[in-house]
């Protein structure tokens, strides 16, 4: 005689699949919001020049816009990984600007180096370019969950500082569309969980 499926247990791991499922489809529904998004960013460059954004999120319409900030003075340097206008790799040095007293400060990619411990010698001033956002370090947890905080605006620098390449301009391809591969993986999940449920209940069930 078979035994009945355990209600609770059973309704946990319905749910918990559900949940991966809808977010497997959620995902879908922003792969086609981005590709919407990645068609507009890619004709930003050609546009004409707009002031640069004070504060965070920067908008579809204004990312890759050629614009111009004024760095008051560098408060520090940060390195992150980079590529040349020629196609080179290296480390992307971005300047932490102050705009004044009490200004929100803006953020400045000002060219790529072989090393991680070069030492730029700008100071500041006005730098033309176009507008980007700050590397994205935050987690995909917190990005699903809408607690992570907007990136700020970055102003991606069409000239150099002195001892530094040039920065590639940036594109479209820049922008990451990983919204295929994180459908994927919430259902492989939601697939897995299953699985294993049903292998569980069937270990459970006495054999004759």
């Amino acid at each position: 005689m078979s035994r009945r499926l355990p209600l609770i247990p059973t309704l946990i791991v319905a749910a918990a699949v559900l949940v991966m499922i809808g977010l497997g489809v959620w995902q879908l529904q922003r792969r086609a919001e981005k590709e919407a998004t990645l068609a507009l960013v890619a004709a930003n460059p050609a546009k004409p020049p707009v002031a640069f954004p004070a504060h965070p999120p920067v908008p579809p319409e204004l990312l890759f816009r050629r614009s111009s900030a004024h760095c008051l003075r560098v408060v520090r340097w940060r390195s992150e990984a980079g590529r040349a206008a020629d196609g080179s790799v290296g480390y992307r040095y971005i300047a932490e600007c102050a705009t004044g007293a009490e200004g929100p400060g803006v953020l400045v990619a000002a060219g790529v180096a072989k090393t991680p411990d070069a030492r730029p010698q700008w100071q500041g001033g006005q730098m033309r370019g176009w507008i980007g956002e700050e590397p994205d370090h935050r987690s995909l947890l917190s990005r699903i969950g809408g607690q992570a905080m907007p990136l700020r605006p970055m102003l991606i620098a069409g000239e150099p500082v002195p001892g530094l390449k040039p920065l590639a301009p940036p594109t479209a391809a820049d922008v990451p569309n990983n919204h295929l591969a994180y459908a994927g993986q919430w259902f492989f999940f939601a697939a897995i969980a299953a699985i294993i449920y049903l292998l569980a209940l069937r270990r459970r069930t006495p054999r004759p």
